[in-house]
């Protein structure tokens, strides 16, 4: 096996930095060595099959995404990025492993959906990937499937309480899933927002002529997030469920999962970049040459982009900070403007859902270090350690230490990424939502259980270096 000496940087963990040198022996780290250190002999840099040179650099374990939808059916298309593609963004990014939603809708087997996510994938990806289990119909049969998710290596399931008629589950069908999470520990995942309610909100919308883009996020309005946060809270409860709460986009939401974790409930939330960066009034509500008004279709998920007004972006790095908020995934799932967005020109409701991030999450994150939201450690720990805890797979990824996969970026603070589509864009998308955006920092190398995938501006990894990562029990829960 090769041997590979990352020597002279600065590696970074979740609780501190310090310089040191990394040695990878074949796909994991076999040392982390202080410099000049003998312990593996007088001149160990003569002795491997090569040395990185990390002067001036952090050395960061490979960034964890953990909420991607390549190829999601949704609305009628499918997300644009493949695994193939999406994970060679992920990779141009710093992000050496994903964890993409298999997905189940009502009617279907939960097992037949696990299978087709596992085709879809299967030799396609760049980096490491493993599955959450969508359970968009949660009957008998799927409620006892759910029991042997463990033992396929998926120890998450995520339910909806929006998108009556696709996903959508009610009070009593969460109830039944979050009894099998307390029997099991199996992660409960929610998407938290109140669909019945927004889609009369959304009708009444339409109704009055009011379909641009902008108003997705009125229908979408943070209440609805509250209360579906609040109810999800209550059910878990009551249920003794572990609770996740998917991208938190309002700060009346973050209240109440600070709320339910004073009271010592088991509950967590991420959020995502749009959510600390973008808002309702400049991108939703934007107006360009070519789309016009429908300029902000652009930057429609759900939830939705928040009104900056209202402080909500400014909460969302607060919460960040006080670990009310326990991480940040991006929730990528793009969607071309052009045949895909454009579905709903006429009515907001029509637009697929979705963003496309997976290329950009450390970078933007790293410029919250570079603005002094966030400690350098933290970023760390934001996007990658938490991630491995919160999933099962600490020890394994998250962290740069003997044993461990040899995920390793090389981050150089003194370096430069311009964000756009004829800068760094690797996503198969024909725009970028974060088109314009400068960034403090670049990804300089990336190594994925021991190869170089990334250096120098090249890509040189290939289809089916990624492997399916079989997952325990979160790492995080007391």
């Amino acid at each position: 096996m090769a041997t590979t000496l990352i020597t002279g940087g600065t590696v970074v963990s979740s609780t501190g930095r310090a310089p040191a040198d990394v040695l990878v022996d074949g796909e994991t780290i076999r040392a982390v060595l202080a410099p000049g250190s003998t312990l593996l002999g007088h001149d160990l840099a003569a002795s491997v099959d090569r040395v990185i040179d990390a002067t001036g650099r952090y050395v960061i374990p490979g960034g964890i995404d953990a909420h991607t939808h390549m190829q999601l059916p949704f609305g009628g298309t499918f997300a644009s990025d493949t695994f193939e593609t999406g994970t060679r963004a992920a990779a141009w990014g710093g992000t050496t492993t994903i964890v993409d939603f298999a997905v189940q809708k009502t009617g279907e087997r939960l097992q037949d959906g696990l299978a087709a996510w596992h085709e879809l994938a299967a030799g396609e990806c760049a980096v490491d990937y493993g599955f959450h289990q969508i359970v968009g119909g949660v009957d008998d049969d799927s409620l006892q499937a759910m029991r042997g998710l463990v033992d396929e290596g998926i120890s998450s399931f995520k339910l909806f309480m929006a998108y009556p008629g696709v996903f959508y589950s009610d009070d009593a069908q969460i109830l039944k899933a979050m009894q099998v999470s307390a029997e099991t520990g199996l992660m409960t995942m929610m998407h938290a927002e109140n669909g019945p309610a927004i889609d009369v909100i959304a009708e009444q919308l339409v109704a009055q002529g009011k379909t641009a883009p902008y108003f997705h996020g009125i229908a979408r309005a943070w209440q609805m997030e509250e209360e579906a946060t609040h109810r999800a809270i209550m059910l878990a409860n009551y249920t003794r469920a572990p609770l996740y709460v998917v991208h938190v986009s309002a700060k009346q939401a973050v209240q109440q999962l600070a709320w339910a974790r004073d009271q010592g409930q088991q509950v967590f939330g991420e959020t995502c970049p749009q959510y600390l960066y973008l808002s309702l009034e400049e991108q939703l509500g934007a107006r360009g040459s070519e789309w016009g008004d429908f300029e902000g279709a652009k930057w429609v998920c759900s939830t939705p982009l928040r009104s900056r007004e209202e402080g909500h972006q400014d909460h969302m790095w607060q919460a960040l900070r006080t670990n009310d908020i326990q991480m940040v995934s991006t929730d990528h799932c793009p969607f071309c403007m052009k045949d895909q967005k454009e579905l709903g020109l006429t009515d907001f409701r029509a637009i697929p859902n979705g963003i496309g991030s997976i290329e950009h999450r450390m970078d933007l994150m790293y410029q919250g270090v570079v603005t002094g939201r966030i400690t350098l450690e933290r970023w760390v720990e934001l996007t990658s350690t938490t991630p491995a805890r919160m999933f099962g797979m600490y020890g394994r990824k998250g962290v740069i230490q003997p044993g461990a996969d040899a995920d390793i970026v090389l981050y150089d603070p003194n370096g430069h990424t311009s964000i756009g589509v004829d800068e760094t864009h690797h996503m198969n998308m024909d725009h970028s939502a974060w088109e314009g955006f400068e960034i403090d920092g670049h990804v300089d190398t990336v190594m994925a259980r021991g190869k170089v995938i990334v250096d120098g501006g090249e890509y040189l990894g290939s289809k089916g270096d990624g492997r399916f990562v079989k997952r325990g029990l979160s790492q995080y829960l007391a």
